[in-house]
């Protein structure tokens, strides 16, 4: 049975939830699930934006033939080839086999790639600032290309004033029946997992993401339609604060990142004895067990706070797995522009700090602390004092920004 939403009176959300999902991309948990959305506009011509995960395919083509309400769907416009998004495109072309599908040339060879067979001959190939109209509606397409894959585009409505975004300003959560962010307290609820959801999928990405806000600046929005998550028509210059700063690699706030590896509970004494002593100087603190904590929550707050501790034990001559895994992440995912201490351990030979410096040193704008704390197996009376001078520094420099 269908279940649609109204975006406007002729554009309609099509989209579906899948809360069985334990992983998005086989990598993120997603706890509260995620949405793929598709949006039918009914005009003169009958155009879908993007399709769906195969996952919801069901629901999705129960929702798109109750939208058409009997019409034919003339035009299909496919923004981004990434599965999630384009895996259900073969099953519409089967059921619309007159549509036109309007691409990038890139997207048009995806497709191919996607789907060896061919699915159809009926394209329509546009370029930056190429448009289309549906009749009342005119379209503009902008092109974003790596935000997050290659052939990634975008189009501006310009009689509603709609921009659709691709997987820009997306968020991991079903929708659970709300559609816009306005029905919800989005920033006290769901910012966190647009964090995660930004900084694990398209955080590498931020000067690309910083070319496309630059195009979007300069157009007259009322809504903003992503493939997950909520729908925007008021507040958005608030999520695009946010995005200017995660793109831009400039923390959110004037915090700690504390996150350890800790093995028989003494790099974690290490760890929480210097929390204490920088929440007694009035410094906040985000603090994760690398063992127990997934990668992407932790890489999120590097991306949000300002300062960052790494405590690990050493292990097979380098540094403990889940830390390392950590910290390759963060470096793949290209965070720059902060401060960073480290606390080191080994019984015979510490050189997790060594290992764990080597990851991270070729992030642009990242600076160490001198004052590295290297434990043998437990910490000593002396190494508290070693501690306080770490935390004093850390929150010298916090308090001066």
């Amino acid at each position: 049975m269908y279940c649609t939403r109204k975006v406007t009176d002729d554009l309609i959300w099509v989209g579906a939830d899948d809360r069985r999902l334990p992983f998005f991309e086989g990598v993120y948990g997603v706890p509260d699930g995620v949405s793929y959305n598709s949006y039918l506009l009914l005009d003169e011509k009958t155009v879908l934006f993007d399709t769906v995960d195969k996952a919801v395919y069901g629901v999705f083509l129960e929702n798109l033939a109750h939208a058409l309400g009997g019409r034919s769907l003339d035009y299909l416009v496919v923004h981004h080839m990434e599965p999630d998004h384009a895996a259900t495109l073969e099953l519409v072309l089967q059921r619309y086999p007159e549509v036109t599908v309007i691409c990038n040339a890139k997207v048009k060879s995806m497709i191919a790639q996607f789907f060896p067979a061919p699915l159809t001959e009926r394209f329509q190939i546009v370029k930056e600032g190429d448009t289309f109209s549906s009749g009342r509606h005119s379209f503009r397409f902008i092109m974003a290309p790596m935000v997050h894959w290659p052939e990634v585009m975008m189009s501006y409505d310009e009689t509603a004033k709609t921009l659709f975004t691709a997987d820009a300003f997306g968020t991991f959560g079903a929708l659970n029946g709300r559609l816009f962010a306005d029905e919800v307290d989005f920033f006290a609820e769901h910012l966190n997992e647009a964090r995660r959801y930004y900084t694990n999928i398209v955080g590498k990405y931020g000067p690309q993401v910083q070319a496309v806000l630059k195009k979007a600046a300069k157009l007259d929005i009322a809504l903003v339609c992503p493939l997950h998550g909520f729908v925007w028509r008021k507040d958005f210059d608030k999520y695009v604060e946010k995005y200017l700063l995660w793109s831009g690699y400039v923390p959110e706030e004037k915090s700690v990142l504390l996150a350890y590896a800790s093995v028989y509970g003494h790099t974690e004494n290490a760890a929480n004895i210097l929390a204490a002593k920088l929440c007694e100087k009035g410094v906040k603190v985000r603090m994760y067990d690398t063992s127990v904590t997934p990668a992407s929550y932790i890489v999120s707050d590097a991306f949000r706070c300002s300062h960052l501790v790494f405590a690990a034990t050493t292990y097979n001559a380098g540094v403990f797995v889940t830390m390392e895994t950590l910290l390759h992440d963060i470096a793949a995912h290209n965070l720059q522009n902060r401060k960073v201490a480290l606390i080191e351990n080994g019984s015979w030979a510490a050189t997790s700090g060594k290992a764990m410096t080597e990851i991270l040193s070729g992030l642009k704008g990242i600076e160490f602390y001198e004052q590295k704390v290297s434990l043998k197996s437990a910490l000593t009376d002396a190494q508290i004092d070693e501690l306080e001078a770490l935390a004093q520094a850390i929150a010298d420099d916090i308090k001066a920004e």
